[in-house]
């Protein structure tokens, strides 16, 4: 504290105080409040915007060798009760010699609020604080305050969604508790940090910012080092370094666990972070490769699979053309993948919460995707002929190419509401990677849907083993209809939870204008009549109007199952603060995988009765229509999608994460 008390000090008489105070700030603050009519006896966040001018920056809980924290100093009426102030994962910044701990961006600093309960409704709540910071460049700090105020009034706690957003958007950027023991040693000069964490979770540059002062030399170099589940970190220690340290991991670009760390015993690592890191970088993309080569024995994937691989034996092309065809198809499903991917990554980027699938929470999307599996399946079926679908003799030239690019794309897109074994872990720790990195997650996973089509292209032995060309064939591709038009009548389902039932109505509308307009196309195929597709294209627009005017909020509310309670972290807290023994589980209705493990698994009776006997209380977790709450929940652990399923053992012990194909079993024996 010594050395950062003079430098504050140096820093602070450099500044004559009245030249200050006319100066204007070089830090903007504001105060917000998430909701401006709280209710009494609730919690409310609210926040302190900090907007640095370019060049100057702001200051974390502990700044380092030189700076100062913000002060604040309240004036509520009497029983409000404020929390301590909540910092974002800061920077680092390294000036002569000096590390500092900064914001060289926009940051926003959080206070919960406390409300007393008993407060009649219409009772103002007018709240000043003097806040206090210090603001520096790279040639000067300045001390600067202001005077801030705002007025609640108790209501009924809505919350905008605007400023849901905004608040998940600070709240994101917060550090997360880790949860675990951590262990710090000294020895010969080194300070070495020992903290548990997932090998199959990935870093991006870990570092080490501590709360405590004394621990370690702020401005030396820093190594991080991964072994298994644990990851260290090793720099030069102080002379005397407290017997509690307590700071803060940053394992991400904004990304961060708060620890407490006790004296103890820790093994060296023998290998350096590079290799930890790319260690879990290849289990995450295997786990990509191999959860997207699964995604191909789901009912609306497989037929478009089958359709494909049975064309290659009826064309009887060359290995050139084979292989070229698999390569289009390929080319057709990484890249849907990858858009997927990248509209996900940049919309966590802009501040929103968006998980895997995140374009399904859309009911128009829901009544897109209805429209191409209707259209598939009824090609199947034999209603029309359509080259991109029907596998016919052209795609064995530059039709074919065409044809396999855009049934690769299709494949890949009505497979994303599926997130089956290794895809969680995979797509979770792709948000962590840098954005090369996580983008490697989402081709691997295109790669991994596309490998069979692949490697039949690619290796003649596999083709031999596929059935002789013969009247069979329309038999058989008549039967793979019946999948698609099932999986047509539960997007429809869908659209209806989603949307209402005027949603849905006017989504079956567009799909009955596209069944006849594809049914008629057909007819002018059989009479050999030219422009056999304009009633199509009549059907196309009659379509895309409809699904523009569907209504968006006509949504049903999501129903819980008789028993069970719907997912609510503060719920949550208090069964386990109870010591009840909590089933977790997060769900979509657009989930196969989710709807599979409940209707074969937590819904069944034996399971149950288990349940009650152990006094297990289950907690679900509806994503259908994304939710704020829930998809923090699932970026906090390190999911980007559903199904989730969390298990908390009787007394308050660490949540056990379940496999995501479940067993009446393995639920009854939970305990």
């Amino acid at each position: 504290m010594i050395r950062i008390f003079w430098a504050a000090l140096l820093a602070l008489m450099a500044v004559p105080a009245q030249a200050a105070q006319l100066e204007p700030n070089h830090i903007t603050p504001s105060l917000v409040a998430e909701t401006m009519t709280p209710a009494a006896g609730s919690k409310v966040a609210l926040a302190f915007i900090m907007k640095p001018a370019p060049q100057w920056h702001g200051y974390w809980k502990n700044p380092g060798d030189a700076g100062l924290e913000t002060r604040v100093a309240w004036t509520a009426p009497k029983g409000l009760a404020f929390g301590p102030l909540q910092y974002p994962v800061p920077q680092t910044l390294l000036i002569a010699g000096l590390m500092n701990y900064v914001y060289e961006r926009d940051y926003a600093e959080l206070v919960k609020l406390d409300v007393p309960a008993g407060l009649a409704k219409g009772t103002t709540l007018p709240i000043t604080v003097k806040l206090d910071w210090l603001a520096c460049n790279p040639q000067t700090c300045v001390p600067e305050t202001a005077t801030l105020a705002i007025t609640l009034t108790t209501g009924d706690g809505a919350v905008a969604p605007s400023a849901r957003s905004q608040f998940d958007r600070w709240r994101a950027a917060l550090p997360k508790p880790l949860g675990a023991d951590a262990h710090f040693a000294v020895a010969d000069g080194r300070f070495r940090l020992e903290v548990p964490f997932p090998a199959a979770t990935a870093t991006d540059r870990p570092y080490f910012f501590p709360l405590t002062d004394g621990a370690i030399d702020y401005a030396a170099p820093q190594t991080a080092s991964r072994d298994g589940d644990r990851l260290v970190i090793e720099t030069a220690a102080k002379a005397n370094v407290p017997g509690k340290v307590e700071g803060l991991l940053r394992v991400g670009p904004s990304t961060g666990l708060m620890l407490t760390a006790m004296p103890g015993k820790i093994t060296p690592v023998s290998q350096a972070s590079g290799d930890g890191g790319l260690r879990t970088f290849l289990t995450a993309l295997g786990g990509a490769i191999l959860g997207g080569l699964l995604l191909n024995i789901m009912p609306c994937v497989f037929p478009i699979l089958s359709l494909k691989a049975l064309s290659l034996a009826r064309a009887g092309g060359t290995e050139h053309e084979a292989r070229r065809e698999a390569l289009a198809y390929t080319a057709g499903v990484v890249l849907i993948c990858a858009g997927l991917g990248a509209g996900l990554l940049a919309l966590r980027a802009a501040g929103g919460l968006a998980g895997w699938a995140f374009q399904l929470q859309d009911p128009r999307v829901i009544a897109v995707l209805l429209l191409l599996v209707l259209a598939v399946g009824l090609n199947l079926a034999g209603l029309f002929e359509l080259p991109v679908l029907s596998g016919g003799g052209k795609l064995a030239g530059a039709g074919g190419l065409q044809g396999a690019f855009w049934t690769g794309a299709l494949a890949a897109f009505v497979a994303t509401p599926c997130s089956g074994p290794f895809m969680g872990v995979a797509l979770g720790a792709a948000l962590l990677l840098p954005a090369a990195g996580a983008m490697a997650i989402f081709i691997g996973l295109g790669v991994g849907l596309a490998l069979p089509f692949l490697l039949l292209g690619f290796v003649p032995a596999l083709r031999r083993w596929l059935p002789r060309p013969g009247v069979w064939m329309d038999l058989f591709r008549h039967i793979l209809s019946v999948p698609m038009l099932v999986t047509a009548l539960g997007l429809a389902w869908i659209l209806g939870r989603q949307a209402g039932v005027d949603g849905m109505t006017v989504g079956l509308a567009a799909a009955l204008a596209i069944a006849l307009g594809l049914w008629w196309a057909g007819l002018r195929q059989t009479a050999m009549k030219s422009g056999a597709w304009w009633p199509v294209f009549a059907a196309l627009l009659l379509a895309a109007g409809l699904i523009a005017i569907m209504p968006r909020d006509g949504a049903v509310a999501a129903t819980v199952s008789k028993g069970n309670e719907k997912f609510s972290e503060t719920r949550l807290a208090e069964l386990r603060k109870e010591g009840r023994p909590v089933l977790l589980y997060f769900t979509a209705d657009w989930c196969l995988t989710c709807k599979v493990n409940e209707k074969a698994a937590i819904e069944r009776d034996e399971v149950k009765q288990a349940f009650a006997t152990k006094h297990v209380a289950v907690m679900v977790g509806d994503w259908t229509r994304g939710d704020p709450a829930i998809s923090r929940f699932l970026s906090q652990h390190g999911r980007s999608g559903v199904p989730f399923y969390l298990f908390y053992p009787a007394g308050g012990g660490e949540p056990r994460e379940l496999p995501q194909i479940l067993t009446p079993g393995l639920l009854a024996g939970l305990s």
